[in-house]
């Protein structure tokens, strides 16, 4: 595991001198992710988008993979360490399941940076070990298009795919594009993870938004999430698999601006 935070592909956009929100991807995508609630959080807000080690997206920026495992911290460590590039004191926080798990560590190690949290489809613990551990084998041993149909196919729900098979393509098709090596490094975060602990530590307001079809991280994940962080509020989804940012882009662009523009 590093010590030493990477450098993060990063874009920022929105009005100068409005307060600052931080979006996190979840792992395999980037941060296009958000783009169905960027013209809404951008009109008040300066929104700030980063991708994961190793992650990107064709034609755009990808940020730095190094070789090994990464772990929750390390990935933590370096969105701080970006804060810190911009000159960005506090910000609010909202990521998407590996983003979530970022910002749970965030609010928990660095309460003094996070102002408010929001955790989309995400899990404070996400057993088995093994599932991690054959998915970072894969994409290093075959790379990454060994695992797209299978791991594309849990982000949305069926009648989703269905009715927007071209949206679907494209996020399989940005998934064969990020590195392997970064990959496998946020598995293997993800394997040894287990944020339960640091949950009570949370003191920033906390929105969590699970999707009611979500076979990746069910609404139990949120619901221990939610229960174990004082004040924060779970909201489901209905209709919405894992990647609820994308499919239901009106619900949770309207969970976002109720929370963080009102």
């Amino acid at each position: 595991m590093s010590e030493q935070p990477v450098p993060l592909a990063s874009t920022l956009t929105g009005p100068a001198g409005a307060p600052v929100l931080v979006l996190g991807n979840s792992l395999g995508t980037s941060s296009s992710l958000w783009d169905a609630q960027l013209p809404v959080l951008t009109s008040r807000l300066q929104v700030l988008r980063y991708e994961h080690r190793g992650h990107g997206a064709p034609g755009r920026a990808y940020s730095a993979a190094p070789a090994g495992q990464y772990s929750i911290a390390d990935l933590g460590r370096d969105v701080l360490g970006m804060l810190d590039a911009w000159g960005i004191e506090q910000a609010a926080y909202c990521g998407v399941s590996l983003g979530g798990m970022v910002g749970m560590w965030l609010a928990a190690h660095a309460p003094e940076r996070i102002s408010w949290l929001g955790l989309c489809c995400t899990a404070a613990f996400l057993p088995p070990a093994s599932l991690w551990q054959q998915r970072a084998a894969t994409v290093l041993a075959d790379g990454m298009a060994k695992i797209a149909g299978q791991v594309v196919s849990r982000w949305f729900t069926p009648a989703y795919a269905a009715a927007e098979p071209a949206v679907v393509a494209a996020y399989a098709d940005g998934l064969r594009a990020i590195q392997p090596a970064g990959y496998a490094g946020c598995c293997a975060a993800i394997e040894t993870m287990d944020l339960r602990p640091l949950l009570g530590q949370i003191g920033a307001p906390t929105l969590v938004i699970s999707g009611a079809d979500d076979v990746a991280t069910p609404p139990w994940h949120g619901a221990v999430i939610a229960s174990a962080i004082a004040g924060a509020r779970q909201v489901v989804v209905r209709g919405a698999a894992h990647l609820a940012v994308v499919s239901n882009p009106a619900e949770v662009t309207a969970l976002l601006a109720g929370a963080i523009l009102a």
